[in-house]
């Protein structure tokens, strides 16, 4: 059940980080970037192990990844912009430092 909920968890910081890079444009991307980090960081306090940060992680890789590319009638929802690339970018040493740091 672990399992589950650490990729329940890395559904929803992925979604939310889409979601809300764009809203104020530098506080947004500053608070999603933040939230990621945080929120992948927890898991693995919360239970424990490593494993369920990197499970949340690549619940979260596959979510970003996926909003890059285009939709059935060619919309993005992470825009080839300063915000988007560094929401990419960013967010993914984000994830590495979250999964890197001691428990």
């Amino acid at each position: 059940m672990r399992y589950l909920y650490s990729a329940v968890l890395g559904l929803a910081l992925g979604v939310s980080s889409v979601f809300v890079y764009g809203m104020y444009p530098p506080i947004g991307l500053l608070l999603s970037i933040a939230a990621t980090c945080l929120g992948i960081w927890a898991v693995g306090r919360l239970w424990g192990k490593r494993i369920y940060r990197f499970i949340a992680a690549v619940v979260w890789s596959l979510i970003i990844l996926r909003a890059g590319f285009p939709g059935l009638n060619n919309e993005y929802l992470i825009e080839a912009s300063t915000a988007g690339n560094s929401l990419i970018n960013f967010g993914f040493i984000a994830v590495v430092i979250a999964i890197l740091t001691p428990l």
